[in-house]
């Protein structure tokens, strides 16, 4: 798979990433357009095996919510979370959020952690993303679900995550209630942040595991996998049985 030579967010197009041969940076990417102003760059991160549109609604939820410039995918290569667990091939997942992302251009993908050796660590990317800005030019919102509140505070230095990032919390109605209460292992000033980041939107229904599943036994994955997604699963032979 193509790696990120230059740290750079691509932009939709050509599966979200750069060829080996681009000889230089993407002009205007990174930053906004107006000089010494502070970018407001959402990092959404996780497996997306497969992306569906509760990952795009959770996206431009955030981005409008918090006005950002910018919402960037960082598909993992080895989930800390998930030990042990098979994923599609990393150039698979960067297609499919590519087709999922098409039409938004506010919308990128960053797949520098498929280049990665070992897990993939959230502390470690976002240190690199602040690191390739000026100083005080980025501001990092980090996009999370309430499925990811459980054992967030067991995650790799946490607290500086959320020093790092303002997190942006994705309430769906019907989520269970309390679940920041059960964060015994954060400072009261973690959450703060997450409480004062909590985004309320109706429910998607939509889940990766549930795809998986109903495209593993042959069944019609429903109208939260997009067409254009479905086609390329089926014409790639993705989560099918034995696959």
């Amino acid at each position: 798979m193509p790696r990120n030579p230059f740290g750079l967010f691509y932009p939709p197009g050509a599966h979200g990433y750069a060829s080996e041969a681009q000889s230089g940076p993407l002009e205007g990417v990174l930053s906004s357009d107006q000089p010494g102003s502070v970018e407001r760059l959402g990092i959404l991160g996780g497996s997306f095996d497969p992306p569906h549109r509760g990952h795009l609604h959770a996206a431009l939820a955030a981005r409008s919510a918090h006005k950002l410039d910018r919402v960037c995918f960082v598909p993992a290569a080895r989930p800390p979370h998930k030990p042990g667990r098979r994923l599609a091939g990393g150039a698979h997942r960067v297609a499919l959020l590519d087709l999922l992302i098409a039409g938004e251009p506010e919308l990128s993908i960053d797949p520098r952690e498929l280049g990665r050796d070992g897990p993939s660590y959230t502390i470690d990317t976002l240190r690199e993303i602040l690191a390739e800005a000026p100083p005080g030019s980025r501001e990092l919102f980090l996009i999370l679900g309430t499925d990811n509140l459980k054992g967030l505070d067991s995650w790799r230095e946490i607290e500086e995550i959320l020093g790092l990032a303002q997190p942006i919390v994705i309430y769906r109605e019907g989520d269970p209630e309390g679940l920041l209460q059960d964060l015994e292992g954060l400072s009261d000033g973690a959450l703060q942040r997450l409480r004062s980041g909590l985004v309320r939107r109706p429910p998607v229904e939509a889940s990766s595991t549930d795809l998986r599943i109903r495209l593993g036994a042959g069944e019609a994955p429903g109208i939260s996998l997009p067409k254009a997604l479905g086609e390329y699963i089926q014409r790639e032979g993705l989560y099918c049985e034995g696959s």
